[in-house]
């Protein structure tokens, strides 16, 4: 039996329709009638999280992870303002993400009453589509409930999938289930665009008259590029990509190149290989952000012009200030796009500067290889990747962002997850853990201390299973503040900036029943590194290693002097 509630029932039917399959739920009264709904569904599996804004990532992760619509069900009041930091990473990564809140009646908004704030807008501009159901007592208001709900699922699935906000007002009482059947509700149909039978035919005519034409690819859902694709391009092309891009077996070391040939001390300095001759004079641009701030600065200021392959047109980013020509590609088509451009005719520019880029990433390829790091994080990284390359297993690798995603984009030979749209420390290890719901595949976080202590309530869970595997990454404070020059002069520098500490996540791991080991030292971190990737358990796994923050700066100050 379902809710009573015509709205709620409506809403149903159509998430049903558009594919739903998970749906994440937080405890309340004023949303149980949905909740009621959805757990009687039996082709929406529901998982309770009672931190609505882990639960928003968890649901953000079962996303990416599923590539399907994902939902996540809070009550009214506060609990919805928690979810926009992760409808803001889904904005930015494209993930379908639907956050469903239950209301007071209109007539009580603003009047005093609990739980009554303004909602049918509180997500703002990070929802693509924020709708308010009304309680319907005619046709036309059930028309209106329909379409409303059809618009919202429909700008969430179609092109780039986008975070929506469905807010549900619900009046009492709450919980009469006496509804025996779902009304029979049609979705939208959403005609997708034909792929691209020629694709070179639709590149600009700029790209095949270059003498010094780049490929830069950004962020990109996995598997949106082939490992063959990416090999043959790099034959013809320079091609920046990075661990979040890039399916590859190889790393291209294009952060350590770039800033080489823009330092002071770079001894790129004669008429032959003059740093200019390293700037394309073309660039193609496919996906979201670059994790490299040398890598973006060098491409700005090689001013070249620019094209945006992108999925909608009508959802336009200049990351390089030099926009010139933009071509709409389905995103299934990309691919193909990318290999197609393959066949066109090299000149001998083209040559030399492809072969003199190629010269210089293999030399950085090769010292990234031979440097081998005193005990740090950088240590653990490689040696964690290092381990990686030796097992014969399925892992999925996420990445928390600040210093563990650069360290990624060092050592990674594997495409890797990271919550990169808002580049947010916020919600990375729920984004893990809700990933690995929806996978059997061991999925392993490795995140920074601070990332780690502010989403500790992703632990706080009954769903998690013995494939989520967590590097905590501790240093005891901020620790990539010490690579910004001048902070060091301020008072504020350590206990305010940094937010130095002295936690541990032993406690944490203890309260939530997930296995625990520590090291702090070289042998240590690489017996608990195997530990972590080869030990059987049914519960998750943690490994936390301490490190000193100046030893990491050092570290990575030693590699960068190539």
């Amino acid at each position: 039996m379902y809710s009573n509630k015509e709205n709620v029932n409506i809403l149903t039917s159509l998430l049903l329709e558009y594919g739903v399959s998970d749906a994440v739920v937080c405890p309340g009264s004023r949303n149980a009638p949905i909740v009621h709904n959805l757990s009687v569904c039996e082709a929406i599996r529901c998982r309770p999280v009672t931190d609505e804004r882990s639960a928003a990532f968890y649901a953000l992760g079962l996303a990416i992870a599923t590539r399907r619509p994902t939902v996540v069900c809070v009550t009214s009041g506060s609990a919805l303002l928690n979810a926009m930091p992760a409808v803001a990473e889904a904005a930015y990564q494209h993930v379908p993400l639907v956050v469903i809140s239950a209301d007071r009646p209109q007539q009580w908004i603003d009047q005093l009453d609990g739980q009554t704030i303004p909602q049918s807008d509180a997500l703002g501009r990070f929802v693509r589509k924020a709708v308010q159901l009304p309680e319907p007592h005619n046709d036309e208001e059930r028309w209106l409930c329909r379409r409303l709900v059809n618009e919202a699922m429909h700008l969430a699935t179609c092109r780039q999938g986008a975070p929506v906000h469905i807010n549900v007002p619900i009046s009492e009482p709450l919980f009469e289930f006496d509804t025996e059947q779902l009304p029979q509700l049609s979705r939208f149909n959403n005609i997708k665009r034909a792929a691209i039978k020629d694709a070179s035919m639709d590149m600009p005519d700029a790209f095949y008259d270059a003498t010094r034409p780049m490929i830069v690819i950004g962020q990109l859902a996995h598997g949106t590029i082939s490992h063959e694709t990416i090999r043959s391009l790099s034959e013809k092309y320079v091609v920046m990509s990075e661990p979040l891009s890039n399916p590859s077996y190889m790393t291209i070391h294009f952060d350590e190149a770039i800033r080489y040939i823009v330092s002071d001390n770079s001894s790129i300095n004669d008429d032959e290989d003059d740093k200019t001759a390293y700037y394309p004079d073309y660039v193609i641009y496919v996906g979201d952000t670059l994790v490299s701030k040398p890598a973006r600065r060098f491409l700005r200021n090689a001013k070249a012009p620019s094209c945006l392959i992108t999925p909608d047109a009508a959802d336009i980013h200049d990351p390089l200030m030099t926009l010139t020509d933009i071509v709409e590609c389905d995103t299934d088509s990309i691919n193909a796009l990318l290999a197609s451009l393959c066949e066109a005719t090299d000149n001998d520019e083209q040559c030399r500067f492809h072969d003199r880029w190629q010269s210089f990433l293999d030399a950085c390829a090769a010292h990234a290889d031979a440097y081998t790091p005193e005990y740090s994080q950088m240590a653990t990284v490689k040696y964690f990747e290092e381990q990686l390359a030796d097992l014969d297993i399925d892992i999925c690798v996420h990445y928390a962002n600040s210093s563990a995603v650069r360290l990624a984009c060092i050592y990674a030979q594997h495409y890797v997850w990271c919550n990169r749209g808002v580049n947010g420390i916020e919600g990375s290890l729920s984004t893990a853990a809700g990933f690995s719901l929806a996978t059997h595949d061991m999925t392993v976080c490795v995140i920074g201390d601070l990332s780690f202590f502010y989403d500790q309530n992703a632990l706080w869970n009954s769903n998690l299973r013995g494939n989520l595997r967590i590097i905590l990454l501790n240093n005891r404070g901020g620790g990539i503040f010490r690579q910004l020059p001048g902070l060091s002069d301020s008072p504020a520098a350590d206990d305010l900036v940094m937010a130095s500490h002295e936690n541990t996540a032993q406690g944490i791991c203890t309260q939530n029943d997930i296995g625990y080991l520590s090291a702090k030292n070289m042998d240590e971190m690489q017996i608990g590194i195997v530990t972590l990737l080869t030990r059987e358990s049914e519960r998750p796994m943690l490994l936390e290693v301490f490190t000193d923050s100046n030893d990491d700066v050092k570290a990575l100050e030693k590699y960068f002097k190539l």
